[in-house]
């Protein structure tokens, strides 16, 4: 893959100075968030990276399925029953202090491991999360993203450090620097004025920059941020973070009782004294007073807008603005189970009921009592333990398990008289397609058709697509329309799924909304309604996701209101264009 142009002077390029200001301060700058694939560029990333700190400078990778003792440290089993008393181990966050965390994956995070490294983070950790999304869904979570400062990108080759005879880096100096340059408040109101038209609306992003355009000035040599820093900052913490592009100022109106400008025609000639005087100069502006800042605002954001990356500038454009994961990454959902599954650690239990026995968690829950309970024993005068380690109850520990949950997408689908006057075989048309959309994702499939007086599962859960297929090729239609039977059923369908290991639900109505058999099977047009709706407000107060999707010729307001009072989503079948369908359904999820 070629990686896309960037310009020779983008400071993201210059990846020796910016690990000489993170060594600086890894504490103020939390770390790198490096975007882009595995490949040559990103490992020369790396490697520039690398070479900005000692060579004894320890850095340990995270891998994603880390467990919390290996990660915070914990007990050390085989150590412990060797030294006849508790050891403890060195978690892998404690062992990088003064050194690098290394987190491959990390769009993939889970929400547990997000929030243990964002507190090491907080703590003064320095964390290098390597995010390789692909797409504008994929990204880092939120807690990782706002805290590290630095974004860099490992896409493109980084930059050969230029030669500088006239200084070199002394990081002794460059601290001492540091320590001496004042708070500018005006900089620091321009930094977060660029940060609000970029879109920012956290108070971190414009604090790393004011802290990095410091370190960027100490290194110079500099003893108050000037412009360059200030830009340069900009660059590498605002622009890569922007949501939207700055707003231009408004015109200011014309006051209605402002007088004209006068006419050339008008405009007296100037006295004869005055052709004859050299027209003197502007007044020079005053300099900026040595305690004034000078940093202007939009310069800081025009610096920014020419770091943008051009697919980031086209989604900012577009109002599609990349944002990172409110928590874990793209592992997907997943809940607990005792059939199988992940293992995510342990829980103090007995092991019954499906639930298998933790054998090291058992062994580290008793490991610190052995002396207690055999003096215990010797207290109470009862003979010395004919085994090594003595366990009680409660140190029994059971694996906690947890599995991807899956989605299940229930269609339900009026096959009555009027829809099969009108759309039904579109319908159908329709629902293959979201058929072929669940398959992909791997989701199961129902369906569910109502007509005359009453709602039949035709389909149940399945990952099948040809037994879908087959059960809607056989749809009849005719009929009256019991939409609420139709809509309880869902309902129960729904429930019960989620009650069971089968994971969450989400319904899909396919219909007109022109009820005419009312829930004990009677005919009525304004009593079918009225039941139709009160069966969709209890679909509603269950919580479960639901699109209507009004099969009419013209969208009808019945359709509208039975989607409002069951929390749906609505959408007009588009004639002749089923496929736009998917995307709607893919929103639920």
């Amino acid at each position: 893959m070629t990686a896309p142009p960037v310009p020779p002077d983008d400071p993201t390029r210059d990846v020796t100075r910016v690990a000489r200001l993170l060594a600086l301060d890894p504490a103020g700058l939390g770390g790198v968030w490096l975007r882009g694939p595995a490949g040559e560029a990103r490992d020369a990333v790396l490697a520039r990276l690398r070479a900005a700190w000692p060579a004894d400078t320890p850095w340990r990778r995270l891998p994603l399925q880390i467990d919390d003792e290996r990660l915070q440290g914990g007990l050390d089993l085989a150590a412990s029953l060797a030294a006849g008393r508790p050891v403890h181990s060195t978690g892998l966050i404690e062992q990088a202090r003064g050194g690098v965390l290394l987190l491959p994956m990390a769009e993939r995070a889970s929400a547990g491991l997000v929030a243990r490294l964002a507190a090491a983070v907080d703590t003064g950790a320095l964390l290098l999360a390597l995010d390789e999304g692909v797409d504008a869904d994929e990204s880092l979570a939120a807690p990782l993203a706002e805290r590290l400062a630095l974004v860099l990108r490992g896409d493109v080759m980084p930059a050969e450090p230029g030669p500088s005879p006239e200084r070199t880096f002394d990081p002794a100096a460059a601290r001492a620097t540091l320590a001496t340059i004042p708070f500018d408040a005006d900089a620091v109101e321009a930094l977060c004025a660029a940060a609000q038209a970029l879109g920012l609306d956290s108070m971190r992003p414009a604090w790393q920059a004011w802290r990095l355009a410091c370190l960027s000035a100490a290194c110079e040599g500099r003893d108050r941020v000037t412009q360059d820093d200030a830009e340069f900052a900009a660059r590498l913490v605002l622009a890569p973070r922007a949501r939207a592009l700055p707003q231009a100022p408004a015109e200011p109106e014309q006051e209605p009782d402002q007088a004209p400008a006068p006419n050339a025609a008008e405009t007296p000639p100037p006295p004869a004294d005055a052709a004859a005087s050299p027209p003197t100069d502007p007044a020079p502006e005053p300099p900026a007073e040595p305690g004034e800042s000078a940093i202007q605002t939009d310069q800081l954001v025009a610096a920014a807008l020419a770091a943008l990356p051009p697919d980031l500038l086209a989604r900012l454009a577009a109002g599609k603005a990349r944002r990172s994961s409110a928590g874990a990454g793209r592992m997907g959902t997943s809940v607990a189970s005792r059939s199988g599954g992940r293992p995510v650690g342990a829980r103090r239990g007995l092991p019954r009921d499906g639930a298998r026995l933790d054998l090291l968690a058992t062994l580290r829950a008793a490991v610190p009592w052995q002396r207690l309970r055999r003096e215990a024993r010797e207290a109470a005068d009862l003979p010395p333990a004919s085994t090594r380690l003595l366990l009680r109850r409660d140190d029994l520990h059971v694996r906690r398990l947890r599995r991807p949950q899956p989605t299940t997408t229930v269609f339900v689908v009026d096959a009555s008289g009027s829809q099969a006057l009108h759309r039904l075989a579109e319908a159908k048309g329709a629902v293959e397609l979201l058929l072929a959309d669940c398959y992909v994702r791997r989701d199961q499939v129902a369906l569910i058709a109502f007509r005359g007086k009453r709602a039949e599962t035709l389909l149940a859960p399945t990952r099948s697509l040809v037994r879908a297929r087959r059960a809607l090729s056989a749809l009849p239609g005719g009929g009256g329309t019991p939409l609420s039977q139709g809509i309880a059923a869902a309902t129960e369908l729904a429930l019960r799924l989620q009650a069971s290991e089968s994971g969450r639900a989400q319904l899909v109505f396919l219909t007109d909304a022109r009820a005419n058999i009312d829930h004990a099977g009677q005919p009525g047009r304004e009593r079918a309604m009225q039941d139709a709706l009160g069966a969709a407000r209890r679909l509603a107060s269950t919580g479960v996701r639901s699109l209507l999707i009004d099969t009419s010729p013209r969208p009808q307001a019945p359709a509208r209101a039975l989607a409002q009072a069951m929390a749906g989503h609505y959408l007009a079948l588009p004639l002749g264009q089923a496929r736009a369908l998917s995307a709607a359904v893919q929103s639920l999820t």
